[in-house]
């Protein structure tokens, strides 16, 4: 099953006309996980037609407000529609009296939430999420989705081998060999390898080893684009990352496709100087504007 990236903002702190402060939603399966929660979030989600009642997980970079003040409205709006699933929320330290002091002013929220402060591994069956710390102004992570590798069944070769649907099939998909009807079924001849898929994602940082050691061999990395090369005085100070940078992690990660987001407003009518700066170093780069999808 593909994986879906909708871009809900691809501004920086200062949203433009066009462009919404950062959010992506990731769907995989039942999974549907927020990275980030600007402000208007939940609009946005009306704009794309997708659901937030769909939502498993909140995942926030950090607790910079275009990154989070959209989270207690959206929890408002998920208690009036009655959300009926428990929300999982990661973020970094403090996230944990950020939201204590949240609701001390907008009020409890009354659905059913976990809150998770990382760094940490989130383990679930099929996938896992990884975070690395970046380096910002106030503590930040960036987060990998990873699908791990599969053992498939071969279904054509089951059904000539006219294999009942026993615990056997379930010992053939662990890799290990069958007796059936007196004759040896080797596993390797009915199954196949499928490899899994890798979506990172870059938020506020400026250029560090840990973002390329976390990027390595994605299918997408999806990174914050924030300053053309001209303002890379800018970019030091405030630990941005120019376009340029965004395509050395993507090169040096070995990345397939790199994503520019989270562009400054001073660029919104000249793109094409972060896209061109970024293509330069990584050919296979775009940016994205708001209510853009990428499958995977």
């Amino acid at each position: 099953m593909d994986i879906t990236i909708t871009f809900l903002g691809t501004s920086n702190a200062i949203p433009t006309a066009q462009r919404n402060h950062p959010a992506i939603l990731l769907q995989w399966e039942n999974e549907h996980i927020l990275f980030d929660c600007g402000e208007g979030t939940q609009r946005q989600f009306k704009h794309a037609n997708l659901n937030p009642c769909k939502l498993t997980r909140v995942c926030l970079t950090h607790l910079h407000g275009d990154h989070v003040l959209g989270l207690p409205g959206l929890m408002e709006t998920l208690e009036m529609s009655e959300y009926a699933k428990t929300l999982k929320i990661y973020g970094p330290r403090g996230l944990r009296r950020h939201i204590d002091l949240l609701q001390q002013t907008y009020g409890r929220f009354n659905i059913a939430h976990e809150i998770h402060e990382i760094p940490l591994k989130i383990e679930s069956g099929e996938f896992v999420i990884e975070s690395a710390p970046m380096d910002h102004n106030i503590a930040t992570s960036a987060y990998a989705f990873v699908i791990k590798d599969k053992l498939r069944l071969d279904k054509a070769k089951l059904k000539k081998l006219k294999l009942p649907n026993t615990p056997l099939i379930g010992e053939l998909q662990k890799g290990k060999d069958i007796i059936w009807k007196g004759k040896k079924i080797r596993a390797k001849d009915v199954t196949y390898h499928e490899e899994g898929k890798k979506i990172t994602i870059v938020m506020d940082t400026k250029m560090n080893n840990a973002a390329i050691e976390l990027a390595t061999n994605s299918d997408v990395l999806v990174c914050e684009s924030t300053y053309a090369e001209r303002e890379a005085a800018y970019a030091e100070n405030y630990k941005h990352l120019t376009a340029s940078q965004a395509a050395t992690i993507a090169k040096k990660a070995k990345v397939k496709l790199l994503v520019l987001t989270h562009i400054a407003q001073r660029y919104e009518h000249n793109l094409k100087v972060i896209e061109k700066e970024a293509k330069k170093i990584f050919k296979n780069a775009r940016i994205v504007k708001d209510l853009d999808v990428i499958k995977v």
